[in-house]
């Protein structure tokens, strides 16, 4: 449960920290949500099609020899979907609207999915004192 409440913290926090940003999630790559900030659409369906677009993207950065998977930016009519790998278990996805400046929200972005992955991994090595 702390590690819930650490992750909703930090998505909290990094809500106020970028303008248009109208919520986001924390799920494993797997699609298990950890913690959500979301007002509108259902989290465990956002965390579903993360996690399956997550999958192709790490194999397109597979197939092009770009590396791993590090970041996704989808554009629509109406806003911005933007997800990130958070160590290699976790993925960050955010939701924007139209408005947003799109560099901030990388740069903001970026740091909260390295606080999330010290996070989790704080998680694992205390479960495994145990």
């Amino acid at each position: 449960m702390a590690l819930e409440a650490d992750v909703l913290a930090e998505l909290r926090s990094l809500r106020a920290r970028v303008p248009h940003l109208t919520g986001g999630l924390v799920a494993s790559v797997d699609g298990l949500v950890v913690a959500h900030d979301l007002s509108g659409p259902e989290p465990e369906g956002v965390a579903a099609l993360t996690a399956a677009a997550l999958g192709v993207a790490a194999r397109i950065t597979e197939a092009t020899e770009c590396g791993g998977f590090r970041e996704l930016l989808v554009r629509g009519d109406r806003g911005y979907i933007a997800a990130y790998a958070a160590g290699g278990a976790m993925a960050l996805a955010l939701v924007a609207g139209p408005g947003s400046n799109v560099g901030r929200l990388h740069l903001e972005a970026r740091r909260s999915s390295r606080r999330i992955e010290d996070l989790v991994d704080l998680a694992l090595q205390r479960q495994e004192r145990k």
